[in-house]
């Protein structure tokens, strides 16, 4: 039965040399084949509501965070929040967002305010040596209809999260000598190596640039190197070239569209992330997220300005863009990419139309005239 259906199946889909005129690609067949030949296939329960925890943080946070409520709940995307109070000042993070975070898997958070010089360490270091979020991701891309100083601007930022500068090895040797300690081990060089060059293969990226310091630092970030070596030779369809930090600052001002993929120790990781996120069009609009083996949390992409100040607060004129945005891949490792889809299209339509922004963006829009532009935008 099989043999004999497929030749008639060929005759219904293949048009007929009859000279008739074929069908034009506005019918509703035709445009059923243009659009889609193989279709989303769920497994039997991926549609079930997902627990998400969520962190508003400091300043702008609740916000921004109120914003993606806002647009989960409008186009009744399936997910729901269990929401904890978190703020930069705490000691620690409370053990039972900690444990939320384990058991949903997935965290969405606003900027957590981290004292300068004196005080408590940072919470968002804690997080990721908690949960072992060894990977941060940073998108900095063009948006079209925003305009930047550079067009084709498409990289991906991938920073080792545990170790490094952010090892938290610090001490007093004696009054006024202070030794701080990078850490670099094969063990998370080979990791986040691996991590990058897994995520240019599966997303059709052409290169993986490896950021350093060798010159200097010819152990620690020459362990680094070597690593990120061995890896590349397991990719021969991947290019893989290295440049020094300072120079990758410069090529970044001066030539964005020549960087794919970038791989980075801690420190680095964070200074070329937020210069890439400020030639792209700026740090309100830039997606990011940190993942490990069993967990991801997914916040604004850039550091610089996830807290914002207490002007914009008081204005309520935060960008929420960065963390919709966020939110769109949030969505796609929760295995539901046609909400992702719909939401990145909202926010880019919007985007493009120039009418609603913030004023990082030259606009004059609050919060929610933003919100309820990107809610009007939805498919």
């Amino acid at each position: 039965m099989a043999r004999r259906s497929t030749p008639l199946l060929r005759r219904l889909l293949v048009p007929s040399p009859s000279p008739s005129p074929s069908p034009s690609p506005s019918t509703p067949l035709a445009g059923a084949v243009s659009r889609r030949t193989v279709t989303y296939m769920p497994r039997p329960g991926d549609g079930a509501p997902r627990g998400v925890t969520l962190i508003p943080g400091d300043g702008i946070g609740p916000l921004v965070t109120g914003a993606v409520r806002q647009v989960m709940e409008a186009m009744h995307a399936p997910v729901y929040f269990e929401t904890y109070e978190v703020h930069g000042d705490m000691p620690t993070v409370p053990p039972e967002v900690i444990e939320s975070i384990r058991r949903n898997k997935v965290c969405l958070k606003g900027g957590l305010a981290t004292p300068v010089g004196g005080g408590v360490s940072s919470l968002n270091v804690q997080l990721r040596k908690e949960l072992d979020l060894y990977a941060a991701l940073v998108n900095c891309f063009n948006l079209p209809g925003l305009p930047t100083r550079h067009d084709n601007v498409d990289i991906v930022v991938i920073r080792e999260n545990t170790e490094g500068e952010y090892s938290g090895l610090e001490h007093e040797v004696v009054p006024g000598v202070v030794e701080s300690l990078k850490v670099i081990t094969k063990f998370c060089s080979e990791r986040i190596a691996k991590y990058a060059f897994e995520y240019a293969y599966l997303n059709n990226r052409k290169k993986v640039t490896a950021v350093h310091k060798a010159n200097i630092m010819k152990l620690a970030d020459g362990l680094f190197l070597e690593s990120c070596r061995e890896v590349a030779k397991k990719y021969p369809g991947i290019q893989y070239n290295e440049i020094i930090v300072d120079n990758c600052c410069m090529q970044l001002v001066a030539k964005p569209e020549q960087f794919d993929v970038m791989v980075t120790p801690n420190l680095y990781g964070n200074l070329v992330s937020n210069v890439a996120a400020g030639i792209a069009g700026g740090t309100g609009v830039m997606p990011g997220g940190n993942v490990g083996q069993g967990h991801a949390v997914f916040e604004q992409g850039a550091s610089a300005g996830n807290v914002g100040n207490e002007n914009i607060v008081e204005k309520k004129r935060a960008n929420p863009v960065a963390l919709l945005l966020s939110s769109a891949m949030m969505l796609r490792h929760l295995q539901f990419p046609s909400f992702a889809d719909r939401l990145e299209t909202a926010v880019k339509r919007v985007i493009a139309e120039g009418k609603y922004r913030t004023k990082d963006l030259g606009g004059t829009s609050t919060t929610q005239e933003v919100t309820d532009a990107v809610i009007a935008k939805l498919d």
